[in-house]
């Protein structure tokens, strides 16, 4: 089983969204990113989730030195179709995996998320990305 497919359903019924997970080489780091849908996310937080997945990881066995769980920070990955949807309007950083017109990276406005397409505005023109071809998306912190 995934780290992700195991992490999910416990954060979410913990009232947390599961962001991201990053483990380095079997047995050493895993790192977790949390967020909440109408707050930011505590040091308080992340010490619960902290003990709680302490506590998971260990009766699924799985292997680990450290376990790190944080926010997602201001710039925040866009992983799934729902954070598209849930940052429309926001001005995100995205590349791509097959470039459009000799071009990888973006930067503009997120429109909107129609099926698995999304629109950008970017230097005064639309474009439409198939969220396939997507290799990273984060939010553009507002400073």
């Amino acid at each position: 089983m995934l780290l992700f497919e195991l992490l999910e359903p416990t954060l979410a019924g913990m009232g947390y969204e599961l962001v991201d997970v990053e483990q380095s080489a079997p047995g050493k780091l895993i790192r977790v990113f949390v967020d909440k849908k109408n707050s930011a996310i505590t040091l308080d937080d992340c010490v619960a989730i902290s003990n709680h997945l302490g506590q998971l990881l260990a009766v699924e066995d799985i292997d680990y030195n450290r376990l790190e769980v944080s926010s997602p920070g201001l710039d925040r990955p866009l992983k799934k179709k729902a954070d598209f949807i849930r940052f429309t309007g926001e001005t995100v950083r995205i590349k791509l995996r097959i470039a459009w017109q000799g071009q990888k990276n973006f930067v503009g406005l997120l429109k909107e998320v129609k099926d698995d397409t999304l629109m950008l505005e970017t230097d005064g023109k639309t474009l439409q990305i198939e969220l396939g071809n997507l290799d990273k998306a984060r939010l553009v912190p507002k400073l």
